[in-house]
C-alpha cells in the first residue's frame, strides 16, 4: 500500500514537472502580453509600478524552467537533497506568486483613479498628427475599443484641437468601422462611436491585471500539489529504512 502511494506520488510529481515547463512558457507569455498592452495604454496610466506583477511573473516563468529540471532529476533518482531543494524552491516561488496576486489586486484597484487623473490631459494634448504620441495613442484606443471622447463624442468640443480646427468634427478614429463615408462630422453623430473611452480603458487595464492574478493563482495551486507529492516521497524515505536500501541498492548488515 505504501509502495503504491509513493509510486503514485512520483508519477504525479514527474507529470507536474513537465507541466511546470509548459507553465514557464505561459507565464512568460502573460508577462510579455502585459508589457505590450501597457505600451499601448501607457499615456492613460502613468504609474509604472503597475508593471511589477508582470516583471515578477516573467521571472517566475524563467525560474520554473530550472525547477522543472531539478524536480524531474530529483524525482527519478529520488535524491533526498534534490527533493528537499525542490520543495524549498517551490515554496519560495509559491510565496512570490501570492505576492503577485496581492500586488495585482492593489494595482487593479488603482487603475480607475490613475486613468481618471490622466486621460483629460492626454486628450487635451491631441493635435491630430502622427508625430504626436498622444494623438497616436488616442486614435489607437478609439479604433481598438470602438469609443469616442472621454465620456462620449461631445467631449471633443472642449479640447484645444477642436477649437483650433473649427470644422465641427471629431477625429476620424471616432468613426464606426462599417461606415466608409464618415468624416467625423458632428452633424452625423449616428456615424460615430457612442461610448466614451475612459470606462473602456479602465475595463481593459483591469482585465489585464485579472489575467495576471488568475494565472498566478492557477500555478500557485499546481505548485502546492508539487510540494505535497515531494513531501510524500521524502516522508516515505525517512520513515522506511528498507525503502531507503531498496532505492540506494544497499543491503542490511
Amino acid at each position: 500500500m505504501g509502495q503504491c502511494g509513493i509510486t503514485s506520488s512520483k508519477t504525479v510529481l514527474v507529470f507536474l514537472n513537465l507541466i511546470f515547463w509548459a507553465a514557464a512558457g505561459i507565464l512568460c507569455y502573460v508577462g510579455a502580453y502585459v508589457f505590450i498592452t501597457y505600451d499601448d495604454y501607457d499615456h492613460f496610466f502613468e504609474d509604472v509600478y503597475t508593471l511589477i506583477p508582470a516583471v515578477i511573473i516573467i521571472a517566475v516563468g524563467a525560474l520554473l524552467f530550472i525547477i522543472g529540471l531539478i524536480g524531474c532529476c530529483a524525482t527519478v533518482r529520488e535524491s533526498y537533497c534534490g527533493l528537499t531543494s525542490f520543495v524549498i524552491i517551490l515554496l519560495l516561488v509559491f510565496m512570490t506568486e501570492v505576492a503577485v496576486v496581492v500586488l495585482g489586486y492593489i494595482y487593479r484597484a488603482k487603475v480607475e483613479n490613475e486613468v481618471n487623473s490622466s486621460i483629460m490631459k492626454v486628450y487635451d494634448e491631441y493635435n491630430g498628427t502622427n508625430s504626436n504620441a498622444q494623438s497616436r495613442a488616442i486614435d489607437y484606443v478609439q479604433r481598438q475599443l470602438q469609443c469616442c471622447g472621454i465620456h462620449n463624442y461631445s467631449d471633443w468640443q472642449h479640447t484645444r484641437w477642436y477649437e483650433k480646427s473649427k470644422n465641427n468634427s471629431v477625429p476620424i478614429s471616432c468613426c464606426k468601422s462599417n461606415i466608409g463615408t464618415c468624416t467625423g462630422s458632428l452633424t452625423h453623430p449616428e456615424a460615430l462611436y457612442q461610448e466614451g473611452c475612459e470606462a473602456l480603458v479602465v475595463k481593459k487595464l483591469q482585465e489585464i491585471m485579472m489575467y495576471v492574478i488568475w494565472t498566478a493563482l492557477t500555478f500557485a495551486a499546481m505548485q502546492m500539489l508539487g510540494m505535497l507529492c515531494a513531501c510524500v516521497v521524502l516522508c516515505r524515505r525517512s520513515r522506511d529504512p528498507a525503502y531507503e536500501l531498496l532505492v540506494t541498492g544497499g543491503t542490511y548488515a
